[in-house]
């Protein structure tokens, strides 16, 4: 075995074990950390696979920019987790099951001879003057352009989905109307009382 295949072996295990662990554990923070882990060890898999871009890519989106909101989302907010926690006993056998027929559909469509790395032929040695960036870049807007607009119309529809979730109206919830408060005068909002002094 190489060392680049024991690395590759290495980082795939720490990721599964914390991929495994953002579902299983039960503080919702220590699941966005153990994701973070989860993440990284992707980004060098993707370091391995000699795709600089998106190792990089990865590390600032997903763990500097989307992990750190989850995050400070998941500490502001007191969320209580008993309610969470009641299904997870009843659910799991049906959760098992369906772990177990996602594993067995990714096994018959990717196949036995793409699992294992021995059989796969080693990339090409690029020179040093290749940019994956502009070749990935190429790829994406020329033979994988209309796929590219799709997700970003479903990103489009999320957002304004998101929007529209958050601005709706909620009867406890208390509004100021802005047109109002610039018209107020000064006698509605001070009283001066004159007192003698003491």
């Amino acid at each position: 075995m190489s060392f680049e295949l024991f690395v590759f072996y290495l980082f795939a295990a720490i990721m599964l074990f914390a991929a495994f662990r953002v579902i299983t554990v039960r503080n919702p923070v220590h699941a966005a950390l153990f994701l973070v882990l989860a993440f990284a060890s992707s980004s060098a898999l993707w370091l391995l696979l000699e795709a600089e871009f998106l190792a990089i890519t990865l590390i600032l989106v997903y763990v500097g920019a989307v992990l750190v909101l989850f995050l400070f989302v998941v500490m502001m907010l007191d969320i209580n987790l008993t309610p969470l926690r009641e299904g997870f006993i009843r659910y799991l056998p049906v959760a098992v099951l369906i772990a177990i027929v996602m594993v067995a559909q990714m096994v018959m469509v990717l196949g036995p001879q793409r699992f294992g790395l021995d059989q796969m032929p080693a990339p090409p040695r690029q020179p040093a003057t290749y940019s994956n960036t502009e070749e990935l870049g190429l790829l994406l807007y020329t033979e994988y352009l209309y796929p590219f607009e799709i997700a970003a119309l479903i990103l489009l529809v999320a957002i304004i989905a998101a929007i529209a979730l958050t601005m709706r109206k909620r009867p406890e919830t208390k509004y100021q109307n802005p047109g109002e408060q610039v018209t107020v005068k000064k006698q509605e909002r001070l009283r001066i009382v004159k007192m003698d002094s003491e």
